[in-house]
């Protein structure tokens, strides 16, 4: 069928046999094969792109726009192949990402389709929009991920209760980020959608500012939704502080001097250890969330006769240093700092038997 006798119908459900043979029909067209080309190519090429906005936090991946403004063009048939594509050219790319791991795609599957149902040849308002990122966060990154979690643990023999714990985190999580991005992306949606009109992507769209608005109703539910988020996610951060360890993030460089700045702390508190034949080693640090009080747990350990103390010790974190040959554990030893006035106080020292 050539690109002039295509038909431009809009649809208001996808539940209909002319819904679903536009939506095949677009596998035949060589405009919508170039568009998804482009697509994907942007997909993959912003997939490891987001905006953090606090530690755990991030407004979702420029990605996603994307994969909107695909999914409302090529509809759900091309965006399963797109999505597919996309997920496994993406993680070959960002090495950021991790390792591929296949089922992961039902994500990238999911959240195409959902796009594709309720924006391919429809009548776009911000109620599609916010039911769209609704089921993503909630169906998609909640229900779907927990579960691709724990069958990735399984996978490589690891324990699924770190998976489990992620649940009510991710909730909250999702709860806080899903009206801001119901909010952007319908902004963004909005300026989109006169141009996908006028170069015949998108058929019989609003100009803008017709059915892209926000009425009353639909900025109460939004407010509404806030608020709850920003209540959730004072716990999600409360959580992340009291489970997250500072030392978990630390760079190389970090982590020397944190290691160093333990020693120095014991010997300023009085404890005899030998600056010359003695490193420390933090094993995790833990900040109350709007605190500056940190709570260091750290490891003491003699260093073997005729090893030098060098960086390549003073870099080792807490299982390296565990089964380093030239280590013998002394002590463990709980330091609270605070930041605010730079200065410690040793809480407990228990020796190693």
């Amino acid at each position: 069928m050539s690109t002039n006798q295509r038909s431009t119908a809009l649809y208001s459900h996808p539940f209909s046999r002319a819904y679903w043979h536009d939506a095949a029909a677009e596998v035949k067209s060589t405009k919508t094969l170039v568009i998804a080309a482009l697509m994907i190519a942007l997909r993959v090429a912003t997939k490891g792109l987001s905006i953090p906005i606090a530690p755990g936090l991030r407004i979702f991946s420029v990605a996603s726009f994307i994969n909107a403004l695909s999914a409302m063009i090529i509809g759900p048939v091309m965006a399963i192949p797109a999505a597919v594509i996309s997920d496994f050219l993406g993680v070959m790319i960002w090495e950021g990402l991790g390792s591929y791991f296949l089922p992961y795609v039902l994500q990238e599957i999911g959240s195409s389709l959902i796009w594709a149902l309720l924006l391919y040849r429809a009548k776009v308002t911000p109620w599609r929009v916010v039911i769209g990122r609704f089921l993503i966060c909630m169906v998609i990154n909640v229900l779907l991920g927990t579960w691709l979690n724990k069958l990735y643990y399984q996978y490589y023999g690891m324990s699924a209760t770190a998976a489990t714990m992620l649940t009510w985190p991710r909730i909250i999580k999702n709860l806080f980020m899903f009206p801001i991005e119901a909010l952007v992306m319908t902004f963004f949606l909005r300026l989109m959608i006169p141009i996908t009109s006028r170069m015949g992507l998108t058929y019989g769209s609003p100009k803008v500012g017709e059915s892209m608005r926000f009425n009353k109703v639909q900025i109460a539910t939004l407010v509404i939704l806030f608020a709850v988020g920003v209540g959730s996610v004072f716990g999600y951060l409360g959580y992340y502080y009291q489970t997250t360890s500072l030392s978990s993030n630390y760079e190389s460089d970090e982590r020397i001097a944190a290691n160093q700045q333990m020693l120095e702390i014991l010997q300023e508190q009085g404890d005899e250890w030998d600056a010359d034949s003695t490193v420390t080693i933090v094993e995790s640090a833990y900040k109350e969330f709007l605190g500056h009080e940190i709570t260091y747990t750290v490891a003491v350990y003699q260093v073997a006769d005729g090893v030098t103390i060098d960086d390549s010790l003073w870099g080792l974190s807490k299982s390296p240093a565990s089964e380093n040959e030239n280590l013998t554990r002394l002590a463990t030893v709980t330091i609270l700092y605070d930041e605010s006035s730079d200065t410690a106080q040793i809480l407990s020292t228990v020796l190693a038997e």
